[in-house]
Formats: C-alpha cells, sequence, structure tokens
C-alpha cells in the first residue's frame, strides 16, 4: 500500500528542487536583460517564446502533461518578462510619455460644457467639482461635449462614465477611444431623486410622471405604490423638471434633483424616492491637455489583445505583479471585429511611481495597443 507521507516527502523534494533551478534561471534571465539593456534589444520576442513553448511540450509524454508544460512555461517566461522590465526601469531606461505633471489644474476662468440643462446631475458635478468662478454652457449630447472640448470652445467637459446601480454608461467608452481627450479629474455625485411639481401642486394632483428611464427604474417602488400615475420617458432628469415648469400642468410631475427643483422653481412634492440609498453616479473631468496632478492616484487606460487563450491574464498579472489595486475592468467589442473586444482597466497609482511604469511597460509591449486614458 502506497505510503502518503512518503510521497509527499518525495514531491517536497521536487519542489525544493524546483525553487533552486527557478531561481537559477531567473538569475539567467537578469544577465540577459543587461544584455538587453546594452543593446536595446527588446524584452518581448514573441516568435521565439512560441517556439521555445512547442518545443517543450514536444518533451512532455502525454496530451494533459503537454498542456501543463505550455501554461507553466508561460507563465516562467512571463515572470522573466516582468524582471527585465523591472531592470531596464531600475537603470533609468523608461518608456517616453507625453503627459506632464502638474501641481494642480487650473480651475479659474475656465470654461466647462456639460451635457443636459442646468440642474441636471452632470450640472451638479460640474459645480462640486469646479465650484465657482467658472463660465459653463450645456450641449445636447456627449459628443457635442467632446466636439466643444477638440474646437477649443472648453477647457473641460463633464461626462457620466458610470452609475453604481445601472452600470457603465458605455456611449462614453466610445467616444473616449474615438476622441484624442484625457481624463484629469473625476466627481461622484450622489442620486438624490426627489417628486417635483409646479408650487400649488399636491401629490393628490399627480397624474403623469416624467423622468429618465433609468431614474423611473430606481424609483420603481415609489412609483407601484401609485399605481393610478402614467410614467413618460424623457431624455433626462433635468429635461423633465424643465418640461414641467414650461407646461404649467398641476397634474405633471417629474423625478429629478432637489437642485434641478430650486433651478426651474419647482415644489418638492417627495423627497428620498429612490430604493437603493447607495445610488451614485462617477463623473470624469475630460480635457484637451495631457496632464496629471502631482498626487493623482488613479490610471485609467485600454487595450486591445490578440484573440489568443490567456492574453487577458497575461496583461492583467502585469497591473497584479506589481503590488497595484486594480479597481475597474469593462469590455467593449471592437468595431469590424467580430468576437474580439477593447478592455477599458482602472487601477491606483501614479505614473511616476516604478510600479506603475514597470505595469505600462509590460502591457504596452505585449498587448496589440494600449492608450492611456489619464492619472487623476
Amino acid at each position: 500500500m502506497l505510503d502518503l507521507k512518503q510521497l509527499r516527502d518525495e514531491i517536497d523534494v521536487i519542489d525544493n528542487e524546483i525553487v533552486r533551478l527557478f531561481e537559477k534561471r531567473m538569475e539567467i534571465c537578469s544577465q540577459v536583460a543587461d544584455y538587453k539593456i546594452s543593446t536595446g534589444k527588446q524584452v518581448f520576442d514573441k516568435e521565439r517564446e512560441v517556439q521555445k513553448i512547442k518545443t517543450l511540450k514536444a518533451k512532455a509524454h502525454s496530451h494533459f502533461n503537454a498542456t501543463g508544460v505550455e501554461e507553466l512555461f508561460q507563465q516562467i517566461m512571463s515572470m522573466s518578462r516582468k524582471l527585465q522590465y523591472q531592470l531596464l526601469t531600475e537603470h533609468g531606461i523608461e518608456e517616453e510619455t507625453d503627459f506632464t505633471m502638474i501641481e494642480e489644474l487650473p480651475m479659474k476662468d475656465v470654461k466647462v460644457v456639460f451635457q443636459g440643462v442646468e440642474g441636471a446631475y452632470s450640472y451638479a458635478a460640474m459645480q462640486a467639482y469646479f465650484g465657482h468662478g467658472i463660465t459653463s454652457f450645456h450641449v445636447k449630447t456627449w459628443r457635442d461635449a467632446m466636439d466643444a472640448i477638440v474646437n477649443g470652445q472648453a477647457d473641460y467637459a463633464v461626462l457620466p462614465i458610470e452609475n453604481s446601480t445601472a452600470g457603465i454608461v458605455a456611449d462614453i467608452y466610445d467616444l473616449l477611444v474615438e476622441y484624442n481627450l484625457y481624463i484629469v479629474g473625476e466627481q461622484i455625485i450622489k442620486c438624490e431623486h426627489a417628486l417635483l411639481g409646479l408650487p400649488e401642486a399636491s401629490l393628490e394632483d399627480i397624474k403623469e410622471v416624467y423622468s429618465h428611464p433609468q431614474a423611473l427604474a430606481q424609483c420603481k417602488m415609489f412609483l407601484e405604490s401609485n399605481p393610478q400615475w402614467k410614467t413618460r420617458e424623457i431624455e433626462n432628469t433635468a429635461a423633465a423638471a424643465k418640461k414641467i415648469k414650461k407646461d404649467g400642468d398641476v397634474t405633471h410631475a417629474a423625478i429629478a434633483s432637489k437642485a434641478a427643483a430650486q433651478f426651474h422653481g419647482l415644489k418638492v412634492l417627495k423627497e428620498q424616492i429612490y430604493h437603493n440609498v447607495n445610488n451614485s453616479t462617477r463623473f470624469i473631468i475630460v480635457s484637451k491637455n495631457q496632464c496629471y496632478e502631482k498626487n493623482a492616484n488613479k490610471i485609467s487606460i485600454c487595450f486591445e489583445l490578440p484573440h489568443e487563450s490567456g492574453t487577458l491574464y497575461n496583461m492583467l498579472s502585469h497591473i497584479i505583479y506589481n503590488g497595484l489595486n486594480m479597481t475597474k475592468i469593462e469590455s467593449r467589442p471592437i468595431t469590424g471585429k467580430n468576437w474580439e473586444y477593447r478592455f477599458f482597466v482602472d487601477f491606483e497609482g501614479n505614473l511616476e511611481q516604478s510600479a506603475v511604469k514597470n505595469a505600462l511597460r509590460g502591457i504596452g509591449q505585449e498587448a496589440n495597443s494600449l492608450r492611456v486614458f489619464g492619472n487623476y
């Protein structure tokens, strides 16, 4: 009968030998890095790695073992590259970046554009981030806001990118890829929906409620407690408030913010009608200036990958291996490439940090493309 303790002891001996050989291999890899530093040769040589793994797989004696050998050496080679990237950084050989570090963003006497109308949550986000002393104007669409930056009509744009209950604003991700603009800040606004009516209205008067589809969904329980009301969808919450004021119909109400009520001279008929008290929207501040503040601590990037097994893990491993905390990952389909995706990742860090430089170097060399949207 097999002795389990004896088998485990034999495994321990093998594992110790694997560690010894691994460290020896990494020592030689550091010498390879020295050679590449002196010659300027690229760290990542995909064709050589593919051929090397193919040769090693052929030495295995079963299909299962061959697959295991492939996975094992993919990881070993990945760790070897990470060591070489770190050594490059330590020797002062850094990837060129066009980002400029500044003490703080210019906030006074600037022009800011937002989508929607005054009283919208984007308007509230703008006020919360910039305060007073700015010139602002609104546009109809998010694309219009981007164009205003490109055309020099505005210095910054305030755009919603994510809601804690409804998820990402996919169109914003696509626009970030399309436009050569940068994220320089963010602002989180709590969505505290209220029911707004004309000053002379009461709850008993209401027959129709207007708002954005998401706001209607976020207040579903309240609306269901008043089944006699009809709901009407409109492009945004502030526009709903504006419509109520313009129509002058005491039977109409809007779901919007209290700020919208104040701006349009409406009455708050009922506060806190949303069922998720943690409902918030994250807005990004976009500029055409490729800069970041000295104390910036979040980085947003996107990359495209070869359509091959394990490539996403390889990209994310650069963030993990360098001790960086990834806070978000999203994917969007790439136009014209069926079943291929572009990945958007947020992680904590500053472009001045060695760990960040190592991670971006690795992703940049191994992905099909990499773009840094900003450090903020």
